[in-house]
């Protein structure tokens, strides 16, 4: 009996039954088996000691992408022998790999800290070079819960339980260690290298539940090369360096506290950044949205008509008067439940239906800077990027069958412009189809697919290759499939930002219409659009992306003025009220402190450009301005210097429509 197999140059072989992928490897070339850790039989990873069976098979080596997760789960197999070493009778528990890493928790008297990373480190590294070979058993359910409670591993005997019947109970070795692990791994302990590092420890309950024992989690991140190694470690530094909670302290823009958990309290600096951003949505929308405002506060009947009530009530907040909480005896109290909204569309489809509409009205673009609330979890919590109220800079278009297509591709064009006038010009476009919990019959969704499809396609194509696109199965809202818009910023992280969603549910379930041109009710298609998302998470991404060092137009504090003496003072005024006059958002710092020392604080405080005024500047009328993150100053005149700066402070949108004006005068005239 043979094993048919096909390998990715379309070639095909037989190898008797029993064959493994190493068999396999070594028949293709003794320098690919030494290479090989893993085969794929029909893209499932498995080890190289298993015997192949029918299928489309591949050589793993280390350089194959899916080679990090075998590293990262070996690491985490080693780093767990590691403790057990330094410290017996210390209880491994469950060590998954996550993004960029793993983690392992254990179950010790007395809690790691930092400090013993180092030890852990140094044995995974001698555990490595032992070069042991991973091997693989089947064991019975008796056998695994009597060997572990033998050793006492309480928590692998409870491990061994949650196991479904029927399933094997796979037990792998690395030399005389062994765990309880569903695998696969590599052929061997040495194939993981030493690009790894121990990251941190933190506190975790047994299997996430408050009510269960803490236990101690040691994270820690591996890299297929250690050039990779070095370079995830410089992003992390750089990102600490970004972090919009220090840099939102630093620049004094906002801040949060305990009796108003996830919504933030916004200083001047903040909201100044925060009305810049709006204002800036705002001129973008100009001429082709109507923006309106929906209440906040809506009974829970509507949120159960538009479904969110059953879809979504866990992260909603539920209010009831004061009076009737206080009251419970009063008949005539107003007993009603209401909800906070966690978003805005039921809302703008109340404002779509009051009032007959006809199809040669549509598509009809309603946008809203709407405050929501949502309930997140506390420890979910984190600065501007995981809040319970934010502002959605959301949008809605009532549009026909035929328009939606063409009103995708709009919504993306804007979507692009606004990224590439925030400086970005790496974004993914993905495709989210279908998920298993959904509304809606099966041919509305394969309508809605197909169109968002071939404007996928087209966004591919008009941008030339630049746009990166892509299909996430499965992952679409429960009414219908949406485009997501990935950005990645300085440091070469993503961050998902804008949404197209096509809704045919919400219109039928609101009983939303228009008028068609044989005078029959019709349904609308119904877009949902955001560009931010949330503005207070976009703010948070510009502030890392920017790592505080905003453009000058964006700038919270555009220019300080700062005197080197006294005697200056009088000019510095009158400096700082032409720059105001220009539109330039201006202070003046003409405190009896040394010129450095007020440098050094504007540029914690992340101002764009200082302007230094002496006694000479004041005599020829002349300033120097130093540029935040430089040591250099650039002396001009004072009329030079208005203009720079205006011009910088002018938003491109604004030169973009100042400069299209100027064309067509130029062809009138």
């Amino acid at each position: 009996m043979s094993v048919s197999l096909t390998f990715p140059d379309g070639s095909v072989r037989s190898y008797d039954a029993g064959a493994t992928g190493k068999d396999v490897a070594e028949s293709i070339s003794k320098s690919l088996a030494k290479k090989a850790i893993a085969v794929a039989i029909d893209g499932v990873v498995r080890d190289l000691s298993d015997p192949v069976t029918e299928g489309k098979i591949e050589i793993v080596t280390r350089t194959d992408p899916r080679a990090l997760e075998l590293i990262r789960h070996d690491a985490a197999h080693v780093m767990a022998e590691a403790v057990q070493e330094l410290w017996p009778g210390t209880q491994v528990t469950i060590g998954p790999v996550i993004e960029n890493g793993f983690y392992y928790d254990f179950a010790k008297n007395e809690p790691f800290t930092t400090e013993d990373l180092p030890k852990i480190e140094k044995k995974m590294k001698e555990i490595i070079a032992r070069n042991q070979p991973f091997t693989k058993e089947i064991w019975s359910r008796e056998k695994a819960k009597q060997v572990f409670a033998d050793k006492g591993e309480g928590y692998k005997v409870e491990l061994v339980d949650a196991i479904p019947e029927g399933q094997d109970l796979k037990i792998y070795y690395q030399g005389d260690w062994f765990d309880l692990c569903r695998g696969p791994h590599m052929a061997s302990t040495g194939q993981i290298g030493t690009a790894f590092k121990l990251m941190k420890v933190a506190g975790a309950y047994w299997r996430g539940d408050s009510n269960n024992p803490m236990l101690t989690r040691i994270y820690g991140t591996a890299w297929a090369e250690q050039e990779d190694l070095d370079s995830y470690l410089h992003i992390l530094e750089e990102a600490e360096k970004r972090d919009h909670r220090k840099l939102g302290r630093e620049m004094d823009l906002y801040h949060f506290q305990e009796e108003g958990p996830g919504v933030v309290f916004w200083h001047s600096k903040g909201w100044r950044m925060f009305q810049t951003l709006t204002a800036y949505m705002r001129r973008r929308l100009s001429g082709t949205y109507e923006e309106v405002n929906a209440p906040q506060v809506l009974d829970a009947s509507l949120w159960e008509t538009s479904g969110h009530w059953g879809w979504y009530q866990e992260n909603m907040f539920a209010v009831k008067s004061a009076y009737a909480f206080t009251h419970p005896e009063d008949k005539e109290a107003d007993n009603r439940v209401f909800a906070l909204k966690p978003m805005n569309c039921p809302g703008h489809v109340q404002i779509f239906k009051h009032g007959l509409k006809s199809y040669r009205e549509l598509p009809i673009r309603l946008a809203e800077f709407g405050i929501v609330h949502r309930y997140e979890a506390s420890g979910a919590l984190h600065g501007l990027m995981r809040v319970r109220g934010f502002t959605q800079d959301d949008a809605h278009v009532f549009c026909t069958d035929e328009q939606m297509a063409a009103e995708c591709l709009r919504i993306n064009q804007l979507i692009l412009s606004v990224y590439e006038d925030f400086g970005f010009h790496e974004v993914v476009v993905k495709l989210s189809t279908r998920p298993e919990k959904r509304v809606g019959s099966d041919a509305l969704w394969d309508r809605a697919e197909s169109v968002m499809m071939e404007v996928l396609k087209t966004i591919e194509e008009q941008s030339e290759g630049r746009i990166k696109t892509g299909i996430l199965p499965g992952e679409g809202a429960f009414y219908g499939p949406k485009f997501e818009y990935t950005l990645r910023d300085a440091i070469g992280r993503e961050w998902q930002c804008g949404t197209t969603q096509v809704d045919f549910n919400l219109p039928e379930r609101f009983g939303a219409f228009y008028i068609d041109h044989n005078s029959e009710k019709q349904q609308p298609v119904m877009i949902h659009r955001a560009i931010c998302g949330s503005m207070e998470r976009f703010l948070g991404i510009l502030i890392e992306n920017f790592a505080g060092h905003m453009p000058l137009w964006f700038a919270p504090v555009q220019v300080v003025v700062a005197t080197i003496t006294s005697e200056a003072d009088d000019y510095g005024r009158e400096v700082a009220e032409l720059l105001r006059d220009a539109g330039l958002h201006v202070e003046t710092d003409f405190r009896n402190e040394k010129i450095n020392y007020k440098i050094r604080e504007h540029s914690v405080g992340k101002v764009p450009a200082i302007i230094v005024c002496g006694k000479r500047e004041a005599e020829e009328r002349t300033v120097n301005i130093r540029r935040l993150g430089s040591q250099n100053q650039t002396s001009m005149t004072l009329a030079e210097a208005l203009s720079t700066l205006a011009d910088e402070a002018t938003p491109p949108d604004v030169k973009r429509k100042a400069a299209e004006k100027a064309a067509r005068a130029a062809r009138v005239a």
